[in-house]
C-alpha cells in the first residue's frame, strides 16, 4: 500500500477528519478538524468526499514525501511550500511525485491542511481517524511516522480555489443561549459593541478572548449547574473573560454562556492570528438557520468555483485582450527609429 513518510514534524501536527459525532452522552466531544471548511475546500479540489482524513498543521512546520505519486491539496492558513525546492501555490491541487520532498513552513498561525487523493487510511477508532488529544485518542504526528494512503479514483490536478476570507479576524455572528438572559440587557449590548482581541492562549479545546474594557462577570456565575455544551458556546469564566469552546471542548460545563458562535463562523475565529480584532453580532435563531443553510449550499457547490492554475488558451474567450508578447512596437514607431 502506498503511503506518506514524515521526515520533519513540528509540534501541533495531527491527523484530522470531520470528527466523531454521537458520543456526547459518553463524555466525548466530536473533535475533528478545527477548520472543517479547509477540508471541504481540499475535497472539492480533489473531487472526493470531505470526510477523508488529512493532516492538520497548527502553526508549525512539516516535511514529508510519498513512496508513490499522489495528488495533494494545500488549504487553510497559508504557508510557504517547497517541492524539492520549487515553490507551490496555496489553495490549489498538485501532483506530488514519488520520492520528492514537500516542505511547509512560515505559518503566521491558524490551521493549515494537506489533503491527499484517497485520504489517509489509518485505523478507525469510534468511527473516525482523527486525533482527539483532550480525550487521549491517538497523538500528535512525529518524525518517522508512516501514514497509508487510500485508493484514489481521481486524476486531475492543477486546480485552484479562492478561499473564503477568514484569516484576519472580523465579525462573528452569534445566537442567544438559554443563559443569555442571565446577563442584564446593558451587558449584552456592551458585549455586542466591544472589540475583543484574540489571546495567544488557545488550543483545540477553546480560545480565550480579551475585551477592550472590563470583563463580563456574572454574580450568579459560580452557582450554575453544569449542563451540556457544544463548540461555539461562549463561556464567561471567573475572571470575566469570554472563552469560546472549540472542537475538543468538554461535553458539560457550569460557566454561564452569553452566546453561541454560528458553526459557519468558527473558521474565522480559529484562523485569526493572535492579537486579531474580533466583534460579535447577535442574530435571531431564524436568521442563523438561514445563514447555515446558505453556507451549506455554498460549500456543496464549491466544485463550480474551481479554476485552472494555468489557463488553457483554448478556453480564453478574451484571449485578444492579453498582451502575449512584450516589446512589440508599431510600424510607424519603427520607421521613425530607423530614420
Amino acid at each position: 500500500m502506498a503511503g506518506i513518510m514524515l521526515h520533519r514534524a513540528g509540534p501541533g501536527i495531527t491527523l484530522q477528519d470531520m470528527g466523531r459525532p454521537g458520543y456526547l452522552a459518553q463524555g466525548l466531544s466530536r473533535g475533528g478538524a478545527m477548520d472543517r471548511l479547509a477540508l471541504v475546500e481540499g475535497a472539492a479540489l480533489l473531487a472526493q468526499d470531505a470526510t477523508l482524513a488529512g493532516i492538520e498543521i497548527a502553526g508549525s512546520f512539516l516535511t514529508l514525501s510519498a513512496d508513490a505519486p499522489v495528488r495533494i491539496t494545500l488549504t487553510g492558513a497559508p504557508m510557504r511550500v517547497l517541492c524539492d525546492g520549487a515553490a507551490l501555490a496555496w489553495q490549489a491541487s498538485h501532483l506530488l511525485q514519488a520520492g520528492t520532498r514537500l516542505e511547509l513552513s512560515g505559518s503566521r498561525g491558524g490551521y493549515s491542511y494537506i489533503s491527499f487523493g484517497g485520504g489517509l487510511e489509518t485505523p478507525e477508532l469510534l468511527g473516525a481517524r482523527s486525533a482527539h488529544l483532550a480525550a487521549g485518542i491517538a497523538r500528535m504526528l512525529e518524525n518517522g511516522d508512516e501514514l497509508p494512503l487510500g485508493p484514489d479514483a481521481g486524476h486531475r490536478t492543477g486546480l485552484a480555489l479562492a478561499p473564503l476570507a477568514r484569516f484576519d479576524g472580523g465579525v462573528l455572528r452569534i445566537v442567544e443561549t438559554p443563559q443569555t438572559r442571565l446577563f442584564p440587557q446593558a451587558e449584552r449590548a456592551r458585549f455586542a459593541e466591544t472589540v475583543f482581541r484574540k489571546d495567544a492562549r488557545g488550543n483545540r479545546m477553546g480560545q480565550r478572548l480579551v475585551p477592550q474594557g472590563p470583563g463580563f462577570g456574572l454574580k450568579t456565575g459560580l452557582t450554575l449547574l453544569s449542563e451540556a455544551i457544544a463548540p461555539g458556546d461562549i463561556q464567561i469564566t471567573g475572571d470575566g473573560m469570554p472563552f469560546v469552546l472549540l472542537a475538543e471542548c468538554q461535553t458539560t460545563g457550569g460557566y454561564p454562556r452569553i452566546a453561541t458562535v454560528l458553526p459557519s463562523d468558527l473558521p474565522r475565529l480559529v484562523q485569526a492570528p493572535a492579537g486579531a480584532d474580533l466583534h460579535f453580532r447577535f442574530v435571531s435563531l431564524e436568521e442563523a438557520v438561514a445563514l447555515e443553510r446558505t453556507e451549506a449550499k455554498r460549500r456543496a457547490g464549491l466544485h463550480a468555483d474551481l479554476r485552472p492554475l494555468i489557463r488553457d488558451p483554448h478556453d480564453m474567450a478574451d484571449l485578444l485582450a492579453y498582451q502575449l508578447i512584450s516589446g512589440v512596437t508599431r510600424g510607424d514607431d519603427l520607421e521613425r527609429t530607423e530614420g
